[in-house]
């Protein structure tokens, strides 16, 4: 019997994706004014959106972009801080992640939309090379809405690369052309 390392693994569902943590916020994760400090929370972001990538995959997958976060309020210290996350897209060996987060504040039971990110996951083997990852199949219109959506931002990230190694080059050039005289 042969490998089945080149049967691609049948489309998955958004849904087999999702992933979801809570936290309290503590003192040692705030600053001086008891907010959240932003690279904690985006910590917790990338974990939740490691989870959904894992889960989608079934493969270890490592972190290639936080292409865009919103921080649209501060979370408070001892606040519960709930992030979800769902695979938005699947490409041949990348997924975009996107990661939404709430805060519950414990006294009231209120929930506010505090932050919004997208990820990039690469799906690697135990040796570090990449492996090809499920399609993804987008079911409800707003899953189909982000999985759109998610083709023009990895466009734009695409474009975006292709500029800033344009002017790294022409940087180089004019320093070497400086290093020459």
């Amino acid at each position: 019997m042969g490998s089945n390392e080149n049967v691609p693994a049948p489309a998955r569902l958004v849904t087999e994706s999702q992933s979801e943590m809570t936290e309290i916020v503590l003192p040692n994760d705030t600053n001086t004014l008891g907010n959240l400090l932003g690279g904690r929370l985006m910590h917790f972001i990338d974990l939740v959106g490691a989870m959904a990538a894992y889960r989608h995959s079934r493969t270890h997958v490592v972190t290639a972009a936080m292409d865009h976060i919103d921080f649209l309020q501060p979370v408070r210290l001892g606040d519960l801080l709930t992030l979800k996350s769902s695979v938005n897209r699947a490409f041949s060996t990348s997924m975009e992640v996107g990661v939404k987060a709430w805060v519950e504040n414990t006294q009231t039971g209120v929930l506010h939309h505090v932050a919004s990110a997208y990820l990039v996951f690469v799906a690697i083997d135990q040796h570090g090379r990449r492996v090809r990852v499920p399609e993804l199949k987008p079911v409800t219109a707003d899953e189909q809405r982000r999985y759109a959506d998610a083709l023009l931002r990895r466009e734009h990230r695409e474009s975006e690369h292709a500029r800033r190694k344009k002017a790294r080059q022409a940087t180089a050039a004019l320093e070497s052309a400086g290093a020459t005289r």
